[in-house]
């Protein structure tokens, strides 16, 4: 569970890392992707299989350990000026805690509140990810096609395969980390962008490495992926998440956005990933130059209905959204440079936690599932502002989880989004 989109930084082509969608300003991910550098690909560990305990790992939320975490919350609020962030945490018989703490809007002191819409970066790579193993289903492709069969004109496109683009090891540099990309982003953050326009600040760079032999977190890969769904998929990006993943799943707040519109009641988002370095406010940006990577808006709600799903393949009804060969495939996480963290097909597992985590400019998020206690942690924050080189959804992941899964702890690093 890395970061979403990558941290943008200027004038720097960094590697970036899972999880964030970060602007080319200074290395990163973009999207929320960890700050990982690329690591020799290694042998694919299996998908953890569940404890017969329910509650392997996982503490009992009682008052005392609620209020823990709330001051664990506040404390990294304080330390990492964050304005206002909202923390869910489920079980099915270890107790539920919601909470919101600090401010929607930074102008008028509005209260940060569980009801809010909020943009969550790279998480959307998992729903693009769940559309292309929808399709593998139904055998409308396969994950050792190779990317050239679907877009053309992609360096190594005959050697590439999805299975690669979605495990983040295809060798193609992330448009994200352009430097060219990071001032025509900032220059007019309203500005929509295409999928070919993000595609050609990636393929003007040579590739870094021979396909599968690294991982790189690479939002490039998920722009390609977002084009095979549509071209299998026979309609728009958006629509096929909406009706083949969202509506089944029941995530009726969970919009792909096709402009710069926000759903009320929203957060403000705080950003200093701008062209003079400044904190700027982002919520009206167009999320277009995240698109497949990391466009998507949802709710507290919502994304507590995703982690266990996301996680296990099945529907909160109880039938099966991705068959569990597929799913298998999906859970099948090779190590990436973070000691403990491994990352399979557009979803990590991080000590145990599977999920993601997101980051564009002005807002991160965190869902993540606990199979051993079917614990989910949901967190969502208005800034992407980093605290000491580090993200502040990781901070928040780190402080929760060493409270209530000290045998768990999500502890990964993770870069902003627009890079």
């Amino acid at each position: 569970m890395t970061r979403s989109c990558g941290r943008l930084r200027r004038g720097a082509v960094t590697a970036v890392a899972v999880g964030a969608l970060a602007v080319p300003i200074g290395g990163g991910t973009a999207f929320g992707a960890p700050s990982l550098a690329p690591t020799t690909a290694a042998t694919g560990t299996e998908p953890p299989s569940p404890s017969p305990s329910a509650t392997d790992g996982f503490v009992t939320l009682t008052p005392e350990v609620k209020q823990q975490v709330d001051d664990a919350v506040q404390q990294v609020m304080s330390e990492a000026n964050v304005p206002g962030v909202t923390v869910g945490i489920w079980t099915p018989d270890q107790g539920t805690h919601v909470k919101s703490f600090g401010v929607a809007d930074k102008s008028d002191g509005r209260k940060m509140s569980p009801d809010l819409f909020m943009r969550i970066g790279s998480e959307t790579k998992t729903f693009t990810v769940t559309a292309l193993l929808k399709l593998v289903d139904e055998g409308k492709v396969g994950l050792d096609d190779t990317i050239d069969q679907y877009v053309d004109d992609v360096p190594n496109g005959d050697k590439i395969t999805l299975r690669q683009l979605a495990g983040m090891r295809s060798g193609l540099f992330n448009y994200s980390q352009d430097p060219d990309f990071f001032k025509a982003l900032t220059s007019d953050p309203q500005d929509p962008f295409t999928p070919q326009e993000l595609l050609a600040y990636s393929f003007k760079h040579p590739v870094l490495f021979a396909p599968g032999a690294e991982f790189y977190y690479c939002n490039t890969n998920l722009i390609l992926l977002g084009l095979v769904v549509e071209q299998a998929g026979d309609q728009p990006l958006n629509d096929y998440i909406e009706e083949n993943v969202l509506e089944p799943a029941g995530m009726d707040d969970t919009v792909f956005p096709t402009d710069a519109t926000f759903p009320n009641p929203h957060a403000q988002g705080y950003t200093d990933q701008t062209a003079d370095g400044k904190v700027a406010d982002s919520a009206d940006w167009d999320p277009s130059w995240a698109w497949a990577a990391g466009a998507m808006i949802s709710t507290l709600e919502d994304l507590r209905l995703w982690a266990p799903t996301v996680a296990t393949g099945v529907l909160p009804d109880g039938t099966t959204l991705i068959s569990p060969a597929t799913q298998k495939q999906r859970l099948t996480t090779p190590p990436t440079t973070i000691p403990g963290a491994g990352y399979g097909l557009g979803i990590f597992n991080v000590q145990g936690w599977i999920g993601h985590n997101g980051s564009l400019p002005g807002y991160e998020s965190l869902t993540i599932y606990l199979p051993s206690a079917q614990a989910t942690i949901v967190v969502l924050l208005n800034t992407d502002i980093n605290y000491k080189n580090t993200e502040p959804s990781t901070l928040f992941g780190d402080a929760i989880t060493k409270i209530v899964s000290p045998e768990h702890i999500f502890n990964l690093p993770a870069q902003n989004a627009a890079h």
